[in-house]
């Protein structure tokens, strides 16, 4: 299918953005992210060595020109920390785009919405492309565009949990409602038919980490997530059939001689 991703004016093939933490090695991680068949990877700013070029770094695992640097700013819990982080990823070369993360309680990593917004609005400002981590809620998403985001990524449950689609409802509702830029889930997928359903309620795309990283066979899960968000967007575009409560013969029964 010549069906694309397409996110301020850039295109992607894969619908699947993957991670970089979290590995058993860098070794691990460039097998999967090869697995995967994405075209861009995210990497947290503040855990990167960005200055001793003598010591090894993640980066040297990710080949260029192939994947697409998304630099995160994970581990933020302020709008001000979060600004000055994408800063220094756009300082040190990694890029202008930047998944923007901005934390608001330690223990479920869920976002601080109004900081979201203030720090959406300011990098958008400063010629950021900001895709914004945030929850399943439609007026944040809205607010969100109207600070200048190029993307929605409402999290389906908490970061790095595995529980899969918490509110399939809310994010039906973001799809039909969102239809100025991309709606990526964001966070809380644990297998394969996870990443299924968010592409069949409607999602452009999903971003995952540790569903991959921390599977027992990290580059053999990579692999399931690119076939599962494949076969999911499919299912969308083809159209399911509606639920019914009764049955519906396989093969009518009208004009059958009895």
């Amino acid at each position: 299918m010549n069906d694309q991703l397409v996110i301020n004016g850039r295109a992607f093939r894969s619908r699947l953005i993957v991670g970089t933490g979290k590995y058993r090695s860098f070794q691990e991680m460039a097998r999967a992210h090869a697995a995967s068949g994405s075209e861009m990877v995210t990497v947290a700013v503040r855990r990167v060595n960005l200055t001793d070029k003598s010591k090894e770094s993640l980066l040297d695992y990710i080949d260029r020109s192939k994947f697409f640097i998304l630099p995160n700013t994970a581990a933020c819990f302020t709008a001000e920390e979060a600004i000055r982080t994408a800063r220094l990823g756009r300082e040190v070369g990694l890029s202008e785009w930047v998944k923007l993360e901005v934390i608001g309680d330690q223990q479920t990593l869920f976002p601080d919405t109004a900081a979201l917004i203030e720090a959406t609005r300011v990098l958008v400002k400063e010629g950021f492309v900001v895709l914004p981590y945030t929850n399943d809620d439609l007026i944040v998403a809205r607010r969100l565009i109207d600070a200048g985001a190029a993307a929605v990524m409402p999290l389906a449950a908490p970061i790095g949990s595995g529980l899969g689609i918490q509110n399939a409802t809310n994010l039906r509702i973001l799809r039909e409602r969102i239809t100025e830029v991309p709606l990526i889930v964001d966070a809380g997928v644990g297998t394969a038919s996870d990443a299924a359903l968010a592409m069949e309620l409607g999602a452009d795309g999903v971003l995952m980490n540790t569903a991959i990283a921390e599977a027992q066979d990290a580059v053999l899960m990579a692999e399931a997530m690119h076939d599962a968000v494949a076969a999911g967007r499919k299912a969308f575009l083809a159209g399911r059939i509606a639920k019914k409560l009764y049955a519906s013969a396989s093969s009518p029964l009208t004009g059958v001689v009895r």
